[in-house]
């Protein structure tokens, strides 16, 4: 069954917003557009809701119940419990406070490692535990396909490590790393593991619980929902870390790493990313699968789409002598995130492109030490282009028309 992508495009009200009419959007890598039942979830809070929450009065009944479902709902579709599933002002600020809770957690001469491919959401913080005498070792990507090597990992799973820290795929590689077989090697050596999927999850919500992740993290704003960072963490790692939170809030799993009050309201439209995979679903004949189920229908259809719009855009880019792609030539292997470096900066390539109407982006994209990696200046920056499922063949056609005319 293919996408129906006029369907999808009706549930985004950007879609028929005049002011956007006749630009593609390919910075999507950044933020998504938000769906429509998020949107709406969102008015309805700030109208009807707009209370503290929890309370035995009628608003405030509705707004707890409202981020109670938020949490639920998520949990079911990417298949951990409840309580596992936090709610934050952004994965950075996630990945700090964790990052707090093992700095105390960890003992001098114990190991992590962290890889050069991350956004530095993902790796910086981690390395700074190093100033707590933790040993920090760095798993480092082919300087020229970008790729992470498993038999460099192998090499490093050795003695005292405690924690890998990866990304699903790099926000500017796109590779799509092969999770579940990577946590079983780290397992296997006694590590926890800690993913970044903010680059991955806005093409298919993953199955956490078959991936193996011991935390997961990713961005509601770059899933069609509010600017809210949402972490997994699975029980019993969770409870075994020192309480970020309130020390009265200890015995809370999901209150443990959230030190600061969640946004009320962005929490409870998060329900809304989950009621527009439920509408995907159901549209596209899956209304009677459990919410794991509809969620990954929707992941497949996702890909597929994205897969098949992706190739010709890699394949126009490969007749290109001037420019160099990074990360893998093949659809199938990658996410929709291609950075392109040339000799012209990044930003002066969308600044050019946005005259035909190509919403893209130019920069490092926090990902310094990958470019550096790689050969590329991080102050030249590159070209992103990224899109989502929402994207249509007619916006990539157009984007290679664009880039015809601008490089």
């Amino acid at each position: 069954m293919a996408l129906d992508v006029d369907f999808v495009r009706a549930q985004f009200p950007a879609f028929a917003e005049p002011s956007l009419q006749g630009q593609a959007f390919f910075e999507n890598a950044g933020g998504s557009y938000t769906a429509g039942a998020v949107i709406d979830r969102l008015t309805r809070y700030y109208h009807q809701r707009k209370v503290q929450p929890y309370a035995p009065y009628e608003a405030s009944r509705l707004a707890g119940e409202e981020m109670d479902e938020a949490r639920r709902r998520l949990a079911e579709m990417v298949g951990v419990a409840t309580d596992e599933i936090s709610f934050g002002p952004s994965t950075t600020q996630n990945t700090y406070v964790l990052s707090q809770a093992f700095r105390q957690h960890l003992k001098p001469g114990d190991a992590i490692i962290v890889t050069n491919q991350d956004h530095e959401t993902n790796t910086g913080p981690w390395r700074r535990l190093a100033e707590a005498g933790i040993e920090v070792r760095e798993w480092q990507i082919d300087p020229v396909t970008g790729h992470l090597p498993l038999d460099r990992l192998q090499a490093l799973l050795s003695g005292p490590v405690k924690l890998l820290c990866f990304p699903h795929c790099s926000n500017v590689v796109g590779e799509v790393n092969p999770v579940a077989e990577i946590t079983q090697m780290a397992h296997a050596a006694g590590a926890v593991v800690c993913v970044d999927g903010v680059s991955y999850a806005p093409h298919g919500l993953p199955d956490v619980d078959a991936l193996g992740a011991d935390i997961y993290l990713f961005s509601a704003y770059k899933t069609y929902g509010p600017h809210q960072g949402i972490m997994v963490i699975r029980r019993d790692l969770g409870m075994s870390l020192p309480n970020q939170g309130h020390y009265f809030n200890a015995g809370s799993l999901y209150k443990r790493f959230t030190p600061a009050g969640p946004d009320h309201a962005q929490v409870a439209a998060c329900a809304g990313i989950a009621d527009y995979v439920d509408t995907l679903a159901t549209h596209h004949g899956g209304a009677g699968l459990d919410p794991k189920g509809r969620a990954g229908l929707v992941h497949d259809l996702m890909r597929a789409h994205e897969t098949a719009l992706l190739q010709p855009l890699l394949d126009y880019l490969g007749t290109r002598n001037e420019l160099r792609v990074l990360g893998p030539r093949e659809a199938a292997r990658r996410a929709p995130t291609v950075a392109v470096h040339t000799e012209r900066a990044g930003v002066a390539i969308a600044r050019d492109l946005a005259a035909h109407g190509i919403m893209a982006g130019g920069g490092d994209f926090y990902a310094v030490r990958a470019l550096k990696a790689q050969g590329a200046d991080p102050d030249h920056g590159v070209l992103r282009l990224s899109f989502v499922h929402y994207t249509s063949r007619a916006e990539v056609d157009q984007l290679i028309g664009a880039l015809d005319r601008v490089l």
